[in-house]
Formats: structure tokens, sequence, C-alpha cells
């Protein structure tokens, strides 16, 4: 299936995510989908919003995702978001997703930190993103903090393995540049799940956070720890650049800036950075289109259910 053939499913895609969170239940079709997974301050919130161009998920210490975001990007003229929870509402204001995310977390999960594996499901239409569907699941932890249970870790993994078990579901594997790579339990889970790394790409953050003498020249050639489909590297903002307001747009520039006249990384810099890791994972989504396998679904769907999502496939929520 070419690209102009995903981008057509995509919207069916969405419909059928979003029928079955509407009545309560996980989508358990073998679904194209792009789960992000990484953990606890790897850079994942900020991987996202550099696809998105726009400030809009919650930030904070310890697990700030704590229920599965369902993210659909679909390309559009007009840019504004809309939450299939709040019907009929349109957000032009990112700031107001933000504390929408925050709100509705908080409504299913309390205010403990504890995790939901009921999804939110968010769709953002702008002319500055590829028609994707991404999910972002909770950051990997090792020890409850305050009032967690106290087998947060066991679930969160198995949160993790609902999504990335499936065929279907593309990983992204996100490691920060500033810690060891063989302990990344964003590539050990991935591993687990997909031993060849068919549909594992590494993403390394924090590029620009490493010791003065340092670089991750080995792991971005993939020499240090091979990856069937390799790594990409990303300069995200840091935490001193969102304060100060500096937009997406401009750190993109850095972030190609960065790469371009880093010595370690200048003669790779075509294959690095954010649009770049959106490109491929626009046709990566597209080869695997054809693989998709329909699974019997959690409850049941009627047959004329499945048309009216067609029909419908390009309509808002």
């Amino acid at each position: 299936m070419g690209n102009r053939g995903m981008e057509d499913l995509i919207p069916l895609i969405n419909k059928l995510q979003d029928a079955f969170s509407s009545i309560g239940q996980s989508c358990n079709l073998d679904l194209p989908q792009i789960a992000v997974v990484g953990g606890q301050s790897a850079g994942k919130s900020s991987v996202l919003e550099n696809f998105v161009g726009r400030d809009f998920l919650p930030r904070g210490s310890g697990i700030v995702t704590r229920r599965p975001l369902i993210l659909q990007l679909v390309n559009s003229k007009a840019e504004y978001a809309e939450f299939l929870h709040c019907k009929g509402r349109k957000f032009v204001d990112f700031d107001e997703v933000r504390l929408e995310i925050e709100a509705e977390t908080d409504r299913i999960t309390g205010s403990n930190k504890g995790i939901s594996p009921i999804p939110i499901n968010l769709r953002v239409y702008s002319p500055h993103v590829l028609n994707l569907t991404l999910i972002d699941l909770p950051g990997m932890t090792k020890v409850a903090v305050g009032d967690q249970p106290v087998d947060i870790e066991h679930q969160i993994r198995d949160m993790l393995l609902q999504f990335i078990t499936k065929e279907s579901c593309l990983i992204l594997a996100v490691t920060p540049a500033n810690t060891d790579l063989a302990n990344s339990d964003a590539l050990k889970i991935a591993k687990e799940v997909d031993p060849q790394g068919l549909r594992t790409i590494g993403v390394i953050t924090k590029l620009d956070l490493m010791d003065e003498g340092t670089d991750a020249r080995d792991i971005l050639e993939n020499k240090l720890l091979p990856l069937r489909r390799g790594y990409i590297g990303v300069v995200n903002r840091s935490q001193k650049d969102i304060d100060g307001k500096k937009d997406i747009r401009a750190a993109l520039a850095a972030e190609r800036k960065f790469f371009l006249s880093h010595p370690a990384y200048r003669h790779i810099a075509e294959r690095m950075g954010t649009p770049h890791l959106s490109s491929v994972w626009t046709l990566r989504s597209a080869s695997r289109a054809p693989e998709t396998r329909w699974t019997p679904p959690t409850c049941p769907v009627e047959p004329r259910s499945t048309a009216s999502f067609t029909s419908a496939s390009r309509s808002s929520w």
C-alpha cells in the first residue's frame, strides 16, 4: 500500500479506535499504529510535541502520562484539537488542551499518580502534521512513590505490552543519549515483543546534554547495539527553553543546525532530526498496512456500524 492508500486508511483506523473508546472497550483490532515507549524523563513528551508543533502535553515530575493517549494527527488547513469525550467542542488554545488532558486523567485515576488503561482520544488538525496515529504511554518506572500502588512497575509494563505486542504496532523506543544504552528500558521491552527488530526504531534524545568530549556517533551509526531499523537522533527543547517560551518551530531550526554543525553528526545530518523521524514512520506505517490482521473484537460490532465508519471517515467527532 502506498502513502496515498495509507492516508485513506488512517481516518478509518481513527473511527474504529474512537468507537471502541466511546463504549469503554479496548480496541482489540490489529490496526496500524505507533506506540511511543520510554522511561520517565526520556523525552517522550517533547518528541510528540515536536511532531505536532505545539506545546500541549502535561509536564512535571514522576509519572505524568497516566492513561494511554491516542493521538490522531490529521493534515488540515485549520489548526485545532478535539477530544472524543468533549463532543462538539473545538480547542484552538493548546494550553487548554493540556489542562483538559490533566483534568480527564484525574477524573479516572484520581490525583495519587495512579494509572488507568482507559485511553484518552485526542485528534489534532493542523497544516504542520502528517497523517499519523500515535499512542503515548506512561513512562516506565522501577519504584512506587507516594501513595502509588506498590506494583506500579508491573501495571505500566502490562499496559505497554497490551499495545506493543500487536504485530501491526510500530514501536518508537525513546532513550536519552546521556544514559547507558545497554540499560534502556524502552529497547529491552521492545526486544521482548519484537526480537527481530522488524518494527522498532530507536530514538536517541538529549544529544546536546552529553558530557563534553563525548558523543553518540556509534549509536546513531547503528554500531553499538544494532537495530534492524537503526536509530534516529533528535534534539528537544530544554526545560529552560520551555520556560522561556521558545516555540517548537524555532526549536526544530535549532535541531537542524545542531546536526549540521556537530563534527560527530554532520555526515549523517540528513538522517537525523524530528522531520526525518516523522517521514520515516509514515513510510513504515504504509509498508506495514498490508500485514494488518483483523482479530475478533472484544465486543460485538454491527456490520452497519463499520460501514458508517467508512462513509464518515473524514468527518469530525
